[in-house]
């Protein structure tokens, strides 16, 4: 199945289960793609001794997922030249919506 999955909260234990479902997703070789969106575009450089969320990311990214960040959420926030994540669009956003099968958003 393919699998899009939308964040919006940077919120460390919510953002950590989002990721933590993408890679179950992937470890049932579903194809998942993983779009940032708002304040969600912050949590690569989350710090959170309980939630480890740029654990979760690598994980994501390793089992083959696809990361996209909104640009225009990266550059009101100036996190454009920090993030190791593609810049996408919101075209790119319902791109990813109508490729999947499901939608699920935290």
């Amino acid at each position: 199945m393919k699998l899009a999955i939308i964040l919006e909260t940077n919120e460390p234990e919510k953002a950590w289960n989002a990721f933590r479902f993408g890679v179950a997703a992937l470890k049932k070789e579903h194809q998942v793609k993983f779009f940032l969106m708002g304040e969600a575009v912050e949590v690569e450089s989350s710090e959170d001794d309980q939630y480890d969320v740029p654990a979760e990311m690598k994980k994501l990214i390793a089992g083959g997922g696809e990361l996209l960040a909104c640009g225009t959420c990266l550059k009101s926030r100036q996190l454009e030249e920090q993030t190791a994540c593609p810049i996408s669009t919101m075209f790119d956003c319902v791109d990813m919506v109508e490729w999947a099968e499901k939608v699920v958003t935290f």
